[in-house]
């Protein structure tokens, strides 16, 4: 089950990779908060169900989740995955789905929230990326997956980075979906383990 808010590169990284019958992961539906979504289209042509959940339409954030997790849950998911999805989600739909997956472009725990490749390249950082890890109401704190790795360049702009660190969003969700669908991932002491072993964080 994906949710999602924009244009879907990475919905359609995840369609690409499970679209074979045989594969371990199948996504059952996606959600849309914005009528007007690619993504949206993307689903469409690979004959996946979609439903919009405009945000607009309610007066608070807690309406929302609430309408949202219901529509999320005619669809029985094992695992939420977030692609793009750019709401916070509340209390009201986290403590349902216990299973939620989000990607975030930085090396969490460095640089949450909003405009990452600006802020790296502002701090001088050598190394940037993505991180997928499991969502908490905490913004981009919940216990992380798997990273990938990218070099800033000394003549980066927020353009070029951005890319470079799609293509890694695009390698790791894809695999930490398979890890889950294969029951490889577990948590102890708020660290993701991976075949019994704790993931290292390359932040």
């Amino acid at each position: 089950m994906c949710l999602v808010s924009g244009r879907g590169s990475n919905l359609q990284s995840l369609l690409n990779a499970f679209a074979l019958p045989t594969s371990l992961a199948e996504i059952v539906g996606v959600v849309s908060n914005r009528p007007d979504a690619f993504a949206l289209q993307r689903a469409t042509i690979a004959q996946v169900d979609t439903v919009t959940v405009d945000h607009n339409r309610f007066p608070n954030r807690e309406d929302f989740d609430a309408e949202l997790a219901s529509v999320v849950s005619e669809f029985k998911p094992d695992l939420v995955v977030l692609a793009g999805f750019m709401r916070i989600l509340g209390h009201t739909f986290v403590d349902q789905y216990h299973n939620i997956f989000n990607i975030h472009p930085s090396l969490l725990p460095a640089f949450p929230g909003l405009d990452t490749h600006r802020r790296a390249i502002e701090a001088g950082v050598t190394h940037h990326g993505a991180s997928v890890h499991y969502v908490t109401t905490a913004l981009d704190a919940g216990p992380i997956i798997i990273q990938g790795r990218v070099p800033v360049l000394p003549d980066d702009n927020e353009s070029r980075l951005a890319a470079r660190v799609l293509d890694q969003e695009h390698r790791i969700y894809p695999t930490a979906i398979k890890w889950f669908a294969e029951g490889r991932l577990s948590i102890a002491n708020d660290q993701v383990h991976v075949d019994g072993c704790p993931v290292q964080t390359l932040g």
